[in-house]
């Protein structure tokens, strides 16, 4: 401890040097280091977003740690002024150079917010600035006072041109605008894509935004607004203007873009089913969008080019539509370490893949992988080694594959059918483990969507024990004093066969993923109505092995909040349960929940924690009995931007797991509702991200807050009676926690 006490007091004496550097001292005599700027309302505006008007303002401070400390700057004001020097180079390099008040900036960015705010409907708006000069620092207030909204009172349509007229008279019941509505030109720019987007999916190829145009009457003393929309003539060479020319498409052609091949390597429906532009009918600009998007997805094609080309003085469009094939195959190979539960390893893959199989970009991949880790702390076995050899074959189809989906659908969305096949051998000094597995799923979405869905028609597993050592079987599996319902179950010969259902949702800052999958219940039923008979334990079996049936569904929320530009508040939520039935009295150990980790509650070791106040005291098979039916995972992340590709960030998790039913060799685990406040896990602490743009290397430091698993109350309440060596956690992992 004596060692923690002295760093801690380095960490604040190094703090204290570097604040206590004056931050005004790249800072010229008449220049101000701009200190703080804020946008605050005159008055009571509800509907006035100072947040986003904050992206109006032109010149911001320097940057903040976790929008409190500008570390930063502190860093670049220890430099020394000899740029000859290695240390006042790097110092300035890791820092950040002092923003001065730029009075002109400063100016332009009241002119911008004026004219955001009356584009927001606030015509009569102003915006005044004060400036709060303390030394060579200043502080900036942006004042904004918006004044009273207008609102639309009327609305007509000049359009000059009646076949557009009867095209959009089938829209205007979609239209934005409305009577009454506040005056927002955001809202009357969208009604001009809107429109625009009607006219070009109705062959107006060269129709565009700009011959629409509003004219905005008020009356005085009003704050009413008489619209008019003016939808203007087309300009031809300098000709007088002219009605819209509607196009039509006439021939599509298919071309290689590669001048050395001038072969596709696609079959001709597969052409036919990625365009979406039809010979005889209008031009669509969506159809054209769709037709770049569906190429695009073929892992075949590298490259595509659409060409339109106008037929002189005739109202038609001919497409070409040329493809630069990408390598129609690769071999990579793939190295990583490896760590379980603190068992350092390594694994490598070699796979290989074929990206048009059938000549429709039909892609398969052959994946190898080898695994070896050195297990520790085990005793009494003669191989203290951990193996691991698979053989994985996925086929992926760019498309449906099934004979129920009309033709229309297919076209309509982008979709993968995948077919997937997996034989994994594991042995370890314990035991000798299988598994066999086949799988056909489908994933799609519809174009323009956030969505994603993913149905697994049909996952089968088959996980099988050809070896389990005598010491193993003697001291777990055969011991009347450990009689392990859990461990015994899933070290048995088992058939999994899963059928699943996963919906995801991204927009912006936000994220939803759920899943359901439930299995055994046509083995089931198949078992009863052809007469099945259960074994001892009461099971019934197929080919003379147990099956699994259970439900399982999960939700994972995350949602970030962004303060500035350096800095951003996510919040996650993760839940997850599982219930066996039927044929099943314990879940397969895969479809158990395990907590603590680099994703979970980072106070505790992967694995560690839960379920309940359960706590392990034989540590050779906690990854058994550390295992639950229901799982939540509560988290808190404030990140902040550091220097250069490093960023830091501070957080605080809680969570726990717990089995539905009651298991004698779990004690304290099973799920109350009046245990579950005193049974919820919280952590706390400190991670560093490296960001190289293609991955992110995490580091997290996590420690215990509130431990439900005690014994000693010291141990019940960490952050009141800390112990370094007893509470932390240490986390490498890549990518962001969620």
């Amino acid at each position: 401890m004596q060692k923690v006490h002295h760093i801690v007091l380095m960490m604040v004496g190094m703090a204290v040097v570097m604040f206590s550097c004056s931050s005004t001292k790249y800072v010229s005599d008449g220049e101000y280091l701009l200190n703080n700027v804020k946008v605050k309302t005159i008055g009571d505006y509800d509907d006035v977003n100072t947040v986003n008007l904050r992206n109006y303002v032109r010149q911001n401070p320097n940057r903040r740690w976790f929008s409190l400390f500008k570390l930063p700057l502190a860093t670049y004001s220890l430099s020394g002024r000899d740029s000859t020097k290695w240390l006042n180079r790097t110092l300035k390099s890791m820092g950040e150079a002092p923003v001065i008040f730029d009075s002109a900036k400063a100016a332009m960015t009241c002119i911008d917010l004026q004219q955001e705010l009356r584009n927001e409907g606030f015509l009569n708006a102003q915006v005044d600035m004060e400036r709060h000069i303390n030394g060579k620092r200043v502080n900036l207030v942006y004042l904004l006072k918006p004044g009273e909204p207008y609102f639309i009172h009327t609305i007509r349509q000049e359009i000059a041109d009646d076949s557009i007229v009867s095209i959009l008279a089938a829209s205007n019941s979609k239209s934005l605008l409305s009577e009454g509505m506040k005056f927002d030109a955001s809202m009357l720019d969208a009604e001009r894509k809107r429109i625009t987007g009607i006219l070009t999916d109705n062959g107006y190829y060269r129709f565009h935004k700009e011959y629409i145009s509003y004219q905005a009457d008020t009356t005085t003393n009003s704050r009413l607004i008489d619209l008019t929309l003016r939808l203007g003539l087309a300009h031809r060479n300098e000709q007088p203007d002219t009605l819209h020319t509607r196009y039509w498409m006439r021939r599509i052609t298919y071309a290689s873009g590669d001048p050395q091949d001038k072969r596709i390597h696609l079959r001709r429906h597969v052409l036919r089913e990625c365009t979406h532009l039809s010979s005889g009918e209008p031009f669509r600009f969506t159809g054209l969008q769709n037709t770049y998007n569906h190429f695009g997805r073929l892992q075949a094609v590298k490259y595509t080019n659409i060409l339109m080309h106008q037929l002189p003085g005739k109202d038609s469009l001919d497409c070409d539509i040329q493809l630069l094939a990408n390598k129609p195959s690769t071999v990579s190979f793939q190295p990583e370490g490896t760590n379980t539960a603190g068992d350092l390893g390594a694994a490598a893959s070699l796979t290989y893949q074929n990206r048009n199989l059938f000549r429709g970009s039909e892609v398969l991949s052959i994946e190898l992988r080898g695994a070896y880790e050195a297990i520790r702390g085990l005793e009494g076995y003669s191989n203290q080694d951990f193996v691991e050899y698979s053989i994985e074959t996925r086929l992926q189809f760019p498309r449906f594959i099934s004979p129920f989906l009309n033709r229309y659908l297919r076209r309509k969305v982008n979709a993968t059918s995948e077919l997937s096949l997996l034989y994994d051998l594991q042995d370890r000094p314990e035991f000798h483990r299988r598994l066999l597995s086949a799988a056909w799923r489908y994933k799609w979405n519809f174009p323009g969507s956030n969505s994603r869905y993913q149905l697994d028609l049909l996952d089968l597993n088959y996980v099988f024990m050809p070896w389990i050592s005598e010491t193993f079987r003697r001291e777990y599996l055969d011991n009347d004093n450990t009689h392990n319902v859990i461990l015994r179950y899933n070290y048995e010969d088992l058939f999994i066969t899963k059928i699943g259902f996963g919906y995801s949702f991204t927009k912006g800052n936000q994220s939803i993923k759920t899943n359901i999958e439930t299995s055994g219940n046509v083995l089931q039923m198949g078992s009863k109505l052809f007469g099945g008979v259960k074994d001892n334990r009461g099971y019934y079996r197929v080919f003379n092995i147990a099956f699994a049936q259970y439900v399982k569904g999960d939700i994972d929320i995350s949602k970030t909040l962004l303060i500035d530009p350096s800095n951003q508040l996510v919040f996650h939520m993760g839940f997850g349960i599982a219930y066996p039935y039927g044929n099943s009295d314990v879940l397969p150990f895969e479809k158990r929940y395990f907590s603590g980790g680099a994703n979970s509650v980072r106070g505790w070791s992967v694995r560690s924690l839960g379920p309940g106040k359960y706590k392990e005291k034989d540590g050779r098979i906690n990854f058994i009995n550390q295992t639950g039916d229901m799982k939540l995972d509560l988290n808190v992340e404030y990140r902040t931007k550091l220097f250069r590709k490093l960023s830091g960030a501070i957080f605080i998790d809680a969570g726990n797991i717990w089995t539905l039913r009651e298991y004698a060799e779990q004690p304290g685990g099973q799920f109350r509702f009046e245990d579950f406040p005193s049974q919820l896990a919280v952590g706390y602490g400190l991670g560093l991200r490296l960001n190289f743009d293609y991955f992110i290397l995490r580091f997290d430091l996590g420690m215990k807050a509130v431990n439900p698993a005690f014994e000693e109350d010291d141990e019940h309440y960490p952050i009141l009676h800390p112990k370094f060596s007893r509470d932390n956690a240490f986390h490498f992992a890549v990518g962001l926690p969620f």
